[in-house]
């Protein structure tokens, strides 16, 4: 799952974007309006925490933005005041859910979590395929029985195969939904992961590389 949090007070920020990489999200920051305006355009992401107090472009006309656009992104709106209209104005603004300052970093993660789950697709709540039973709510996994310990992006990218059902995933689908802005394109990450993966998942093989395509399961 991929988050942006956008907040100006970059203490927050970052205990919140360090806080939800501890619970494997793919997660990029914008200290700004304008910074989250431009990676809402270059990126897809599964929520946004937004603040809506910000410098440059409001969280406001970010919100507003998003919804007319038509996207899947959900939105938690983080802000000082916490009051009943303060909250219906932020939901009537297009926000899916709304948390006031300070909060409790538990809910935060619970609530990401939640919207996460809204705004993709619905997939079975375990996935199953050719002996490998993934759950992510327990993040666990299983091939013919045999448990496998997985790293974050291991199981991240296994997950994400599991998910395409067949059909084959690009080396820059699978960094766009498993990494964040910072991983480099060019990187091996990708690569080196999947040959792991390939290892712990055991024989026969079950990953294949279409030549021009990607990774298939």
């Amino acid at each position: 799952m991929r988050v942006l949090v956008v907040e100006d007070d970059r203490l927050i920020a970052d205990m919140v974007t360090r806080g939800l990489r501890r619970h494997h999200f793919a997660v990029d920051t914008a200290y700004d309006g304008d910074e989250a305006a431009l990676s809402l355009t270059v990126n897809d992401y599964d929520v946004v925490v937004l603040d809506r107090d910000l410098p440059g472009r409001s969280g406001d006309d970010l919100a507003a933005d998003l919804v007319a656009s038509g996207a899947r992104t959900r939105i938690l709106m983080l802000t000082a005041a916490g009051g009943l209209h303060d909250r219906v104005e932020g939901l009537n603004l297009g926000a899916d859910d709304y948390l006031a300052k300070p909060f409790e970093y538990l809910e935060l993660v619970a609530r990401v979590q939640a919207l996460g789950r809204r705004s993709a697709p619905s997939v079975p709540p375990i996935l199953e395929k050719a002996g490998v039973v993934l759950d992510p709510s327990r993040r666990t996994v299983t091939r013919d029985g045999r448990p496998l310990d997985l790293s974050p992006k291991e199981f991240s990218v296994l997950r994400l195969l599991l998910m395409a059902d067949g059909a084959a995933l690009s080396v820059e689908e699978i960094l766009e939904r498993a990494w964040d802005a910072h991983a480099d394109p060019f990187t091996s990450a990708v690569r080196v992961t999947m040959s792991r993966l390939r290892a712990k998942l055991g024989d026969p093989p079950l990953i294949r590389t279409v030549p021009g395509a990607g990774y298939v399961l």
